[in-house]
């Protein structure tokens, strides 16, 4: 294929947010610089919303005013409403994201509201934003299947997507926010989707929790689907989805890639330090199977554990 794939890292936030033990602010940061060291440019680094929800990002302001930030590096944050754009437009944010879901339970579930009752409230966020010359990304939740529903038509996902796109969204983030996606079934959603949107405004986000995110990914890849969501270790999971482990790895997402000679831009061994490092951290082993085989190996360099 020898193209260039673009990887968002989810990790900071999507990958912390369901951790029960509140991690030191100063760990967050580590993180943050050791992903951005590896060589990846796109992070989202944390979340605006209320931090009674999600108590482990409840120290967003300082996680984002301490970073050493690098010039060409995009630095997200998820932002529900216009009072978390506020508190986004006090730290310099340039790039947020909003979210919804595609299915109706897991939509209440998450923001409280119905479908048709998130879409302005989100609009009014984007609008804003945009209008402060902060780009604005769209996160579309259960386009392959929900924990409360089973299975969600593609014109649902279609309705949503379309309508962040009019919002002004720059790009759509289609999640498989349990894992419950099949390579088939991806592939012919993301052609349905890249015929009507077009592949550069689309990107794929998978979870692993059945082992098929890989196959996802390259199902998604043979689509024509460029951009890929991915978390440092396999961290991740969502705390308004039941059975929602993981996304998937970014040390396996780039270690298939490159092995199919596409390129990232990103550095593996750093990515496997950064993933050893985050073990420490949180004191176990997470499940990103490259992460596992390189400490054990040493292999693709000359990675320690430390």
């Amino acid at each position: 294929m020898g193209e260039f794939v673009n990887l968002f890292e989810v990790g900071p936030r999507d990958g912390l947010q369901n951790e029960k033990e509140i991690i030191p602010t100063s760990h967050k940061i580590e993180l943050i610089e050791r992903l951005v060291s590896s060589g990846l440019q796109k992070i989202e680094a944390t979340s605006f919303v209320n931090p009674k929800w999600i108590p482990q990002l409840a120290d967003a302001v300082d996680v984002l005013t301490q970073i050493k930030r690098k010039d060409g590096v995009v630095y997200s944050a998820l932002v529900p409403n216009l009072r978390g754009l506020e508190r986004a437009l006090g730290v310099g944010m340039k790039e947020i994201a909003v979210f919804m879901s595609s299915s109706e339970s897991h939509n209440k579930s998450n923001i409280n509201k119905s479908i048709d009752e998130t879409f302005p409230v989100l609009r009014e966020v984007a609008q804003a934003a945009r209008a402060e010359g902060i780009k604005v990304r769209g996160y579309v939740s259960t386009a392959f299947g929900c924990p409360f529903e089973g299975d969600v038509p593609l014109s649902s996902v279609v309705r949503v997507t379309e309508q962040l796109l009019d919002m002004g969204a720059y790009e759509v983030s289609i999640g498989d926010t349990i894992g419950v996606g099949n390579p088939k079934q991806v592939k012919e959603n993301f052609r349905s989707l890249i015929d009507l949107f077009g592949s550069g405004r689309l990107a794929g986000h998978f979870h692993d929790t059945r082992g098929t995110g890989l196959a996802n990914v390259y199902a998604a890849l043979e689509a024509g689907i460029r951009t890929f969501d991915s978390s440092i270790g396999g961290l991740g999971g969502c705390p308004y989805a039941p059975g929602a482990s993981g996304n998937i790895s970014t040390e396996d997402i780039v270690y298939m890639l490159h092995a199919m000679g596409m390129e990232t831009g990103v550095d593996l061994d750093g990515l496997v330090q950064t993933g050893v490092f985050m073990e420490s951290v949180l004191g176990r082993t997470l499940p990103s199977r490259v992460l596992q085989a390189m400490k054990k190996t040493g292999k693709e360099g000359e990675c320690v554990n430390g």
